[in-house]
């Protein structure tokens, strides 16, 4: 098989770079590893309603996701955030207050962050897309690189690595072995919230709108850390969503006692009636494969500094490309960064496109 260019990752910035492709008529193949697109976007249906158990919101400024959400025609909605408030601390003691309430004005998508992955997997050619096919290797060869990917064997001009970048020093091997300094660069770039885990509860009714109360909470004892509202912009199902402070390993140990403790938790903080959810769920990222790796498990204090080291760029004469949203160096990270790299490395592809073009004399 064989392709001009092979993109490894079906997340939001692989197929965002596939459509770009697509669209100026380019030879492109598509590999993932999961059972379905999306990467660290996903938006299942429960109880009638998408949920985001990922990334959920975006913001005012950010411009090439507006872009794209405008051109498929999907629906955005702000945050919910009226209210009061909620704090527990350590003890468990709980308070509430007025005039903070941390997500006031990022915004939300109708159908969940999972709509524009089904936009993007509409106008692709479902030919050109190879799931459950994880890539192990890569071999530069005297005309490009080959990759092996499950089964399959590609042989392309360029593979572009559209997953993080510890992934690719984890899982995928080269031949020849890439430089110390790249292979390095790799590991200590960090997959921003890789480590997280995600606590759902949905339910029939809002109860804390209904109580007067944004869903906003913080707690100092747990297990979820920080609470938000996750209800749909259509009326019901209603939800809330919380990051678990819990450290991986004992969540992983434990995962139904973290959820009864949730609930406990979700009582406590916003009342009786929090008792009978429709439904309870943990998602665990740093389970993932495809997401974490060993370094992501310990949590990050701060928001890191993204964006393409020199060791990362051109590497075997520009055959191999990295192209995550952590080589953004403006909005990496977030999803607006995943659509930046995609931007960059279609300019990229596109250079190297022209520098083989024969010159008029």
């Amino acid at each position: 098989m064989h392709t001009d260019i092979l993109i490894v990752g079906g997340g939001l910035s692989g197929l965002a770079l596939a459509d770009r492709l697509a669209r100026q008529g380019r030879d492109w193949l598509l590999t993932e590893a999961r059972d379905r697109l999306g990467g660290r976007i996903l938006s299942p249906d429960i109880a009638g309603a998408h949920f985001d158990l990922g990334p959920a919101w975006f913001w005012p400024g950010q411009p090439q996701i507006e872009q794209m959400l405008r051109r498929f025609d999907i629906d955005v909605f702000e945050q919910f955030s009226q209210g009061a408030t909620v704090f527990q601390n350590g003890s468990g003691a709980v308070q509430t207050y007025h005039g903070f309430s941390s997500m006031a004005g990022s915004m939300r998508v109708a159908g969940g962050m999972g709509a524009l992955i089904g936009a993007l997997e509409q106008v692709l050619p479902s030919e050109r897309v190879m799931l459950r096919s994880a890539v192990s290797g890569i071999k530069k060869t005297s005309e490009g690189v080959c990759i092996e990917a499950g089964s399959l064997s590609i042989n392309a001009n360029h593979v572009v690595l559209a997953v993080p970048p510890r992934v690719v020093a984890e899982a995928i091997s080269f031949e020849p072995g890439l430089p110390e300094e790249a292979h390095k660069s790799m590991e200590t770039i960090p997959t921003w919230m890789a480590g997280q885990a995600k606590i759902l509860a949905v339910y029939e009714r809002p109860y804390w709108r209904e109580a007067g109360l944004s869903g906003d909470g913080m707690s100092q004892r747990g297990p979820m850390v920080e609470i938000h509202d996750a209800s749909p912009m259509e009326t019901g199902p209603y939800a809330l969503f919380g990051f678990v402070g819990v450290p991986p390993g004992v969540r992983a140990e434990h995962p139904e006692r973290v959820l009864e403790l949730a609930q406990e938790q979700l009582i406590a903080m916003f009342g009786e009636g929090m008792r009978n959810p429709v439904h309870l769920q943990m998602l665990d990222w740093a389970k993932e494969k495809e997401t974490a790796v060993p370094q992501d498990l310990n949590s990050q204090r701060s928001h890191p500094s993204y964006g393409l080291p020199p060791s990362l760029s051109r590497l075997w004469d520009g055959k191999v490309l990295l192209g995550s949203t952590e080589t953004a160096p403006v909005h990496g990270g977030f999803l607006e960064g995943a659509l930046e790299a995609a931007e960059r490395v279609e300019n990229v592809l596109l250079d190297a496109a022209l520098e083989k073009t024969p010159r008029a004399s």
